[in-house]
């Protein structure tokens, strides 16, 4: 059975709108739109039944409550254009009404009226600072997208022979990068990857995955073997973190699984720092976990102990897809507290590309966590030819 593909997110977004989750499937983004639509209706039904309950009511009655609503209900919905004229429009169905029932100069009449106007002027205002603030909003996510893009660049669908994916999905709202990380490169010594998980949140996590990725990036074009580009990451936080005073200052360690493929020999080589475990999804819809025998600590923990790297072959046969991610897939609770497990779900299903597989894997992560997320996740699928 083929998967489909990467589900659709949400569409454009209007001042005021809410920031949509980057992880809104289909279903979601169309109840959302079709709510927008309903909302967007309510200033000119408040005017038509405003209109209607000051002309059929008797005259100690009033439809002010109606005609100060609508231009209060249009300022975060509609443009500035659309607030003013509903604003106008208010005021007119008003002073008409009044003309019709021959009460437009009593004293209550003209309060009414009055009132109705001032709250259109609010409405205007209050519609102004809600677009200034959109505004200020659309500027911090395209800066927040730019770092995103320079820290983690989306690879290339083809690199090396292998097809690629990598996706990266934030557990905060509106958020695009936190602490996990992913980077791939094509090297003399075969395709490297890394995936990792930056312990903490914030700015100093975000600091550790610039120098893994930059330190990952120099070694793997570099260093000859895998292991030895695992120790030039140890390395690199480890001078990071006394450049920053110390660990708490520096987000103390990270665990990193780097995988090498080497150009046509049909095997992944592992290396595995106290990361969760890569998953090898076969042609026939087989999953193996590809469990190393000697794991060592995860990077930025080297004064603890010494346990050597020692690179693991496995089998990567044509077909084939391996799947690297971080625990904020794994780690997905349920309403009952029970562990997303990925090599069980994805036993017995195929996916007709890396991308998706990740677009389905985001997708049914978030659903069975009912729509939240505890941790930021980090991807990385490649398909073997």
């Amino acid at each position: 059975m083929e998967e489909e593909g990467p589900y659709a997110r949400a569409g454009g977004r209007l001042p005021g709108d809410p920031v949509p989750d980057p992880g809104l499937g289909p279903d979601e983004g169309q109840r959302i739109s079709r709510v927008l639509a309903l909302v967007r209706l309510l200033p000119p039904l408040l005017l038509i039944v405003g209109a209607f309950y000051d002309y059929l009511t008797p005259q100690d009655f009033t439809a002010a409550p109606f005609f100060t609503a609508a231009p209060l209900v249009a300022a975060p919905l509609y443009s500035r254009r659309g607030t003013v004229l509903t604003g106008l429009a208010s005021v007119a169905v008003g002073l008409v009404v009044h003309i019709r029932l021959g009460i437009v100069l009593r004293t209550d009449a003209v309060t009414e009226v009055a009132t109705v106007a001032t709250v259109a002027v609010l409405a205007v205002l209050i519609n102004t600072l809600v677009r200034r603030s959109s505004e200020q909003l659309a500027s911090v996510r395209e800066i927040a997208e730019a770092a995103q893009r320079a820290v983690l660049p989306e690879p290339a669908e083809r690199i090396g022979g292998f097809e690629i994916a990598a996706r990266y999905e934030a557990a905060q709202e509106g958020a695009f990068i936190g602490g996990d990380l992913y980077a791939v490169q094509d090297t003399p010594h075969g395709v490297r990857l890394v995936v990792g998980d930056v312990r903490g949140k914030g700015m100093g996590a975000v600091a550790a995955v610039a120098v893994v990725i930059g330190a990952f990036r120099e070694a793997a074009e570099q260093e000859s073997t895998l292991e030895a580009v695992a120790q030039r990451l140890e390395r690199a936080l480890a001078r990071e973190g006394t450049r920053r005073d110390g660990l708490d200052a520096f987000e103390g360690f990270t665990t990193a699984v780097l995988a090498e493929l080497p150009h046509g020999d049909g095997v992944v080589r592992i290396v595995d720092r106290g990361h969760p475990p890569p998953l090898l999804l076969r042609a026939d819809g087989a999953v193996d976990t590809l469990l190393v025998k000697e794991p060592a600590l995860p990077l930025g923990m080297g004064e603890l102990g010494f346990w050597p790297d020692r690179a693991e072959e496995f089998a990567f046969p044509g077909g084939a897809t391996l799947l690297l991610y971080t625990d904020g897939l794994s780690e997905a609770r349920d309403g009952h507290g029970v562990f997303y497990d990925p090599g069980e779900r994805l036993a017995g299903r195929t996916f007709r590309s890396p991308e998706a597989l990740l677009g389905i894997l985001a997708k049914e992560v978030r659903r069975y966590a009912g729509g939240g997320m505890a941790d930021d996740m980090a991807m990385i699928a490649v398909r073997h030819p």
